[in-house]
This record gives structure tokens, sequence and C-alpha cells, in this order.
């Protein structure tokens, strides 16, 4: 009798370890460098919204263009860790989420992330950008000129313009 309770609970531990190896390996698993890739990931895989705010900037608080009246800026974990750390540049995976509001505050008028991808555009510091609608469409996406041309200004911050506060 002991021996079966020992046999169930080690294989009850054992069925445990397994389903937390696995969420760990499918949590850890990045995007490719793909505007659907990465909208998926975002959304479904990993939702954005369940991420923290990047800090000094919680909810919503004043933008200005081309990104829209409010903002709402989200962070991955890898990113968070980063900022936490020091870091003076944001390490593969991190991944910046813009949500962009028109006047109203509410009204949201695109999502534009920004994906640190390794050895993906050494020239403007291996950032995959993307910007959506509301509804997932793509409207830019991988090394959009416009994005790039601006955030160059900020390159010495590895191309970010929102500092933690």
């Amino acid at each position: 009798m002991k021996t079966r309770i020992l046999m169930v609970f080690t294989l009850l531990i054992m069925s445990a370890l397994m389903a937390c190896t696995y969420g760990k390996k499918a949590e850890t698993t990045m995007p490719h460098a793909d505007a659907d890739a990465l909208w998926s990931y975002i959304t479904v895989a990993n939702p954005y919204e369940n991420w923290s705010f990047w800090p000094g900037k919680d909810g919503i608080y004043p933008g200005q263009s081309p990104h829209g009246a409010f903002l709402k800026l989200y962070a991955n974990d890898i990113a968070i860790n980063a900022v936490k750390a020091g870091m003076k540049t944001m390490p593969d995976g991190a991944i910046l989420v813009k949500e962009n509001y028109g006047k109203d505050k509410k009204t949201l008028m695109a999502v534009t992330p920004m994906y640190k991808v390794p050895g993906y555009n050494p020239d403007a510091g291996d950032w995959f950008w993307g910007k959506y609608g509301p509804d997932g469409e793509v409207m830019a996406a991988g090394k959009p000129k416009g994005c790039i041309q601006c955030h160059a200004a900020v390159k010495d911050n590895d191309w970010i313009f929102t500092e933690a506060e």
C-alpha cells in the first residue's frame, strides 16, 4: 500500500514538473521577425495587455505625433528586467508595445511594437518595428523608414524615446 501511494505521488510530481517545463518552454518561444507572427505573439500567445507598464508610465499618458495624443506603453518581462538591472540596451527578445490613442483617450488608433531581434537590423539597433490597426491590420512592419529615421534621434538610448523613471 505504501509503495502504491509512493508511486502515485511520484507520478503526480513528475506530471507537475513536465507541465511546468512545457509551460515555461512555450512561454519563452519568441516569434520570428514577421508582422503576423509578432501580432499573434503579442495578442494571443503572450498578450501584451497582461504585461507591466514601462517603469514610470503607469496607465495612459500624453503623447505626441506620430504616435497619438495619448499613449500606453507596455513592456515584456525581458525588457522590464533589463530596466530594473540598469542595462543601457535592451537584450534580445525585449518587446515594447505602445497603444496610440486619440484626443478622447478612448479611441485606439494604432498599436506600435518594437521587438529586439538578434541580427535582424544591426544598423537600427536590431529592432523590428510594427504598426497595426486596432484590429491587427498590418500598416507597417519590419524596417519602416519613418520609424528608423525618427528613432535614430535616440540611437544612443537604444532607439527608445521613453526612459525609465
